[in-house]
């Protein structure tokens, strides 16, 4: 699998990275329902297997047992992947979360993630959203005292406008922003991206199929049968009217796949790749065929034709 560079930074990654959002399990405010510990460690086997080379964690994921599913699954391997995790995020004792940037709650976060990870470095380390909005710079400058004591290698946000990002450029440099990018969700298209482009911030897109909206497999049958805690529950992209014009969009994409023998899933993941701002790619997974369903999207090239269909769907389907 061919391997990109990440923003200023010297980490080459496959465009595809492995996501463990739902391998943190149920019971907290953004849940994807109950996991099986023993299957995400075959999950992920079966990514680093297939070429992976990053998993995408952090702390608040299953209220840090993420971290620990991670941490089992590449322990004792000869050649282990990048791991990239996140701060800011905190919970309480019913799960529900809560952000803070305060330099001491960020220093007390970074120890607890290196003890979950069983790591002494973490290869990249990232401010989970902006909230507050006025502790950015304090949250941003202890990432940077953190990198310079030597317990991450290198520093990145996730979900920070423009205007965010230079405030924190202003301080230190950003090797990296994780936004959420898909076929529905395309608000960063317009300013965010371009500007990652224009200034080398390297860009790893998260929930490039939705959430699962776009693989192929979702439907009205599986979201009335979603677990009670799982997330998505709640989210209008799931619900109507929005429902049926997503599972639409999921068709259309299935017939453009499988005109090259492809998946519906690997089609969504490829589109986000094709935009030139975009580094990699994070794709989560709760079983290893699940995997398999999308590893080929690194190297799926949409045809101009396919991206010209795609594009009219959109435009009739706004």
């Amino acid at each position: 699998m061919e391997k990109r560079r990440l923003g200023n930074s010297d980490l080459m990654i496959t465009p595809i990275g492995f996501g463990a959002w739902a391998l943190g399990g149920g019971g907290w405010e953004y849940a994807w329902g109950p996991q099986d510990d023993a299957e995400s460690v075959k999950t992920i086997h079966r990514a680093l297997d297939l070429g992976i080379n990053w998993i995408d964690t952090a702390a608040v994921y299953g209220l840090g047992h993420s971290e620990e599913v991670v941490a089992r699954a590449v322990k004792g391997l000869a050649e282990k992947p990048y791991i990239f995790t996140k701060c800011e995020l905190l919970w309480d004792d019913k799960g529900m979360v809560h952000g803070s940037l305060k330099r001491e709650s960020i220093l007390r976060e970074i120890e607890d993630s290196l003890r979950r990870l069983q790591v002494e470095v973490i290869d990249l380390y990232q401010i989970h959203w902006p909230d507050p909005d006025e502790d950015i710079e304090e949250g941003w400058s202890t990432l940077v005292d953190i990198q310079k004591a030597g317990k991450v290698r290198y520093i990145g946000v996730s979900n920070f406008d423009v205007p965010q990002l230079k405030r924190a450029q202003a301080i230190a440099p950003v090797t990296s922003l994780q936004p959420p990018y898909s076929l529905i969700k395309r608000q960063v298209e317009d300013e965010i991206l371009p500007y990652c482009l224009e200034q080398n911030i390297g860009v790893i897109v998260y929930s490039p199929m939705q959430s699962g909206l776009l693989t192929g497999k979702m439907s009205r049958e599986r979201v009335a049968a979603f677990p009670a805690d799982d997330w998505r529950r709640g989210d209008e992209e799931f619900q109507e009217p929005r429902l049926s014009r997503n599972l639409r969009l999921a068709d259309l994409l299935g017939e453009i796949a499988a005109a090259q023998g492809r998946t519906a899933a690997e089609a969504a993941v490829a589109w986000t790749l094709h935009n030139p701002a975009v580094t990699g790619a994070i794709v989560g997974a709760r079983r290893p065929d699940q995997v398999d369903g999308f590893i080929g999207a690194a190297d799926f090239r949409l045809t101009e034709a396919d991206l010209a269909r795609i594009n009219a769907f959109l435009q009739a389907n706004p």
